[in-house]
């Protein structure tokens, strides 16, 4: 027979997971990820001012600096907010509303 697999197992991916949404976004693949872009979308919209920098042979992004520069490309009056699976959907949909109506007085 075979084991059955630990429960343990499972929450610590969720942790690990939690813990890959925070922090700088290293290499192609997570920055692309992270935006929910192809990878070519990424290195284009790098190539266009998207703020990433080399740390030896990886390309890495802040999550901060790529939401106020989508947030500036995107003529929002605040930085775009990214939605990640563990995002608060209803806060944030709250705040773009609000910031709405800001801009519309």
């Amino acid at each position: 027979m075979k084991p059955k697999p630990s429960k343990k197992k499972s929450s610590k991916r969720k942790q690990s997971a939690a813990a890959a949404d925070v922090g700088p976004l290293k290499g192609w693949t997570a920055i692309a990820r992270y935006l929910g872009i192809p990878l070519a979308t990424a290195h284009r919209w790098a190539s266009e001012g998207m703020p990433v920098h080399h740390e030896g042979r990886f390309t890495v992004a802040d999550r901060d600096a790529v939401s106020a520069w989508l947030g500036r490309e995107s003529h929002m009056p605040k930085p775009a907010h990214v939605m990640t699976k563990d995002a608060d959907m209803a806060a944030a949909l709250k705040e773009s509303i609000a910031a709405a109506r800001k801009r519309k007085r």
